[in-house]
C-alpha cells in the first residue's frame, strides 16, 4: 500500500498541513495545523516572497513534529486552466502524443509556457469519440510552488489543482452519489468552485474574491487594523471591547456581493449543462464560511440548501490526541489539505 502524502495547502493568508493514516478499517487523522504567512507573500496565487512562505511551512512542520517529507501541493487561480474537450477515440499512447497539439486550440497560453496533464473521462464507441479532461498550469507557477517546498526541505511529489483536492475531500467524507453538489472553498483571496456529481467534476471556476474582502471593508469603514477587523469578521473581538453594531451590516453587504458572484457561476453552469442542469445543494468551506451572513445570502440567491462542509466527517479523529475545540474552530480551513493528504505518490 502506497503511503499517503502530507497535504500542504499553501494559501495567501496561511499554510495548512494535514497528515492522514490509512488502515484496513478507516482513515485516521495523524496531524493537523495552520500557520499564518506574512501579508502579501502570495497574491492571487502568485508567489511574491517565497522565502517568507517557506519559513512559515518549516515552522509548522517543526511545531507539528512531522517527519515525512513527501508532500502534495495544490495550485489555483488564473494560472490554471481546466477544460473538457471532445476528441476522436484513440489509445492512451496516441493521446499522449496528440494532447500537446490539441491543447493549443484550448489553452490561452503558449504551449511552451505550460505544464499539461489529461485524463480520459468517457468514451462513446458509437460516435468513435471520447471526452478528455485537459489541465494546464503555467510552468513558472508550478516551479514556484515546487521550489517553495524544496526550500522548506520537503519533497513535492504531487501537484494537484485546488478544485480537485476539494472534490477528493468531499467524496471521502460524503461519498459518491448522483446528487449535483456545488463545492465552494472561500479562501482569503481566491474562492474555488467545483460542481460534482457521480464522481465527476462537471464545472470548475476560480473566483478572485475571498474572505479578505470582508476584512478590508471592515478596516475601511471602521478605521481599525487588520487583526481587529479579522476578529470582527469571525464574530469575536481583538480584546474585551464590544463588537460595533455596524459590523453586522458590513458583513451582510459583502456577503451579498460575494453570493452574487458565486451565483453567476452557478447560473452559467445551469444554463450550459443541459443534461446535468440542476443543483441539488451547496457545501461551503474556508474560514469565511463561518460568517452566517454568507451562508444566508447564498441560500437566498440559490434557493437551495447551503451547508458547511466537514472535512473530517468520515475521518477518525482521536479526542485524546487533538484539541477538539481547536478542531471545531479550524476544521473549515482544512478541506483542500485533506484532499491533498488523500493522495499518494504516483497515483492518477
Amino acid at each position: 500500500m502506497a503511503k499517503l502524502c502530507i497535504g500542504l495547502d499553501i494559501g495567501s493568508s496561511a499554510v495548512k498541513v494535514v497528515q492522514l493514516n490509512k488502515t484496513k478499517r478507516n482513515i485516521q487523522l495523524a496531524n493537523f495545523g495552520i500557520e499564518p504567512v506574512p501579508s502579501e507573500s502570495i497574491v492571487d496565487g502568485t508567489m511574491m516572497r517565497q522565502s517568507d512562505v517557506a519559513d512559515s511551512v518549516r515552522s509548522l512542520f517543526s511545531h507539528l513534529k512531522v517527519k515525512r517529507r513527501e508532500v502534495a501541493l495544490a495550485i489555483a487561480g488564473h494560472s490554471v486552466i481546466i477544460k473538457k474537450i471532445k476528441m476522436p477515440a484513440m489509445t492512451s499512447d496516441e493521446l499522449d502524443e496528440q494532447i500537446q497539439w490539441e491543447a493549443e486550440h484550448h489553452i490561452p497560453f503558449a504551449k511552451d509556457d505550460v505544464e499539461i496533464d489529461h485524463q480520459i473521462i468517457s468514451t462513446d464507441r458509437k460516435r468513435n469519440q471520447m471526452e478528455v479532461l485537459l489541465v494546464a498550469a503555467k510552468k513558472e507557477v508550478v516551479a514556484d510552488y515546487a521550489g517553495l517546498a524544496r526550500e522548506a526541505q520537503l519533497n513535492p511529489v504531487v501537484l494537484d489543482v485546488a478544485a480537485f483536492a476539494l472534490q477528493n475531500c468531499y467524496e471521502q467524507n460524503y461519498g459518491v452519489t448522483d446528487d449535483v453538489v456545488g463545492l465552494v472553498n472561500v479562501g482569503a483571496s481566491i474562492s474555488t468552485i467545483n460542481i460534482v456529481s457521480a464522481g465527476q467534476s462537471l464545472f470548475t471556476r476560480d473566483v478572485t474574491l475571498g474572505g479578505n474582502a470582508f476584512t478590508e471593508e471592515i478596516q475601511k469603514q471602521l478605521d481599525v487594523d487588520y487583526e481587529e477587523a479579522e476578529a470582527y469578521k469571525c464574530g469575536g473581538t481583538a480584546g474585551d471591547e464590544v463588537v460595533p453594531e455596524e459590523v453586522e451590516e458590513i458583513l451582510a453587504q459583502q456577503a451579498d456581493l460575494m453570493a452574487s458572484e458565486f451565483q453567476r457561476s452557478f447560473d452559467f453552469f445551469l444554463g450550459t449543462h443541459t443534461a446535468d442542469g440542476r443543483l441539488d445543494r451547496i457545501l461551503i468551506c474556508g474560514g469565511t464560511s463561518r460568517v452566517p451572513a454568507l451562508r444566508q445570502a447564498l441560500e437566498d440567491r440559490a434557493r437551495i440548501s447551503v451547508e458547511i462542509l466537514d472535512p473530517f466527517r468520515n475521518i477518525s479523529v482521536d479526542g485524546n490526541m487533538f484539541d477538539m475545540d481547536y478542531m471545531a474552530a479550524n476544521a473549515q480551513n482544512a478541506a483542500v489539505a485533506v484532499g491533498l493528504a488523500l493522495r499518494s505518490e504516483g497515483d492518477s
